[in-house]
């Protein structure tokens, strides 16, 4: 039960599929289930469901994915450590978001603090924010929903009104509110499920019963205004879009008449991974740039 095969392992878990797994581990796929099968007799049990081509992580297989992760993570932990103990260079900062538009001033500022220390950025949904923190492939994750769990610290960075964005001229346009139950039979421009756009517009539909009209779904949020503009349909978007956009921009902005209706930008890490000085930094930075009493 050599690292390769964990990390072989972790990839096919990760990715519920062998050739994908082997695209990321840049091998053979071949060489990718003699791997997993060869784990698993070391096991002496399945680690995966398999139907046809299909694979599917099962119980058992779940709960050692679970531990070769923490353990992956203390290694990358440990080699990073001693990397930074010896002086091997100016180290390297890497960080998830669900969206990188407000990263701009605390990058910014970490590069003229730091201007030798990498800086590695990947944009996912809320899952995958979630299995880089526990691979220890990213220091920190900045969510726009809850990401909470067991191991896992959260400071609130920033609290913003989500707003309802309506074409100009749409029967909306010009009201100062609205509540959510008159907007049921609307066609709504939205991210893909997983995003927190999406997340919060079933949310708050749900509450009323209803099931929101999603005609258009992407996940490029900063296509949406120019899709509402044009008459596609009504979305959500933050406060900082109206602000980027101005009051005579494509859209028309107005207020949902429930007490929710915001976005929570969170900054996350791993309650016991290393945090190098360079990370401790962003973190500082991140919250000094983005606490609510910056904006």
């Amino acid at each position: 039960m050599d690292l390769l095969s964990l990390r072989y392992f972790r990839a096919v878990a990760r990715h519920q599929h062998i050739s994908r797994a082997a695209e990321e581990l840049r091998v053979a796929q071949p060489s990718v289930s003699r791997t997993i099968i060869r784990l698993e007799g070391e096991l002496g049990t399945p680690l995966f469901d398999r139907q046809g081509r299909r694979i599917r992580l099962n119980e058992h297989g779940a709960v050692f994915l679970a531990r070769v992760e923490r353990a992956l993570a203390e290694l990358e932990d440990g080699r990073r450590e001693l990397a930074d103990a010896v002086g091997a260079g100016p180290g390297r900062v890497a960080v998830a978001a669900e969206t990188l538009l407000q990263l701009s001033g605390v990058l910014s500022a970490f590069r003229e603090l730091r201007p030798g220390v990498k800086v590695r950025l990947f944009q996912a949904p809320l899952e995958s924010m979630r299995q880089h923190l526990r691979a220890a492939e990213v220091d920190f994750a900045i969510a726009s929903q809850p990401l909470a769990g067991p191991g896992l610290c959260a400071v609130e960075l920033v609290r913003e009104e989500v707003l309802l964005a309506v074409p100009p001229g749409h029967r909306l346009a010009g009201r100062e509110r609205v509540a959510v139950a008159e907007l049921a039979g609307e066609d709504f421009v939205s991210t893909r499920a997983g995003h927190w756009q999406r997340a919060l517009l079933e949310r708050l539909f749900a509450r009323e019963g209803l099931t929101p009209r999603v005609v258009c779904e992407g996940d490029e949020a900063a296509a949406t205004p120019g899709l509402i503009g044009a008459g596609l349909g009504i979305g959500l978007m933050p406060a900082v879009a109206r602000r980027a956009l101005g009051e005579d921009g494509l859209v028309a902005w107005v207020r949902l008449d429930a007490d929710d209706c915001h976005r929570i930008l969170t900054l996350v890490w791993r309650e016991d991974a290393y945090l190098s000085p360079a990370a401790r930094d962003f973190r500082r930075l991140a919250e000094e740039q983005l606490m609510p009493g910056a904006l």
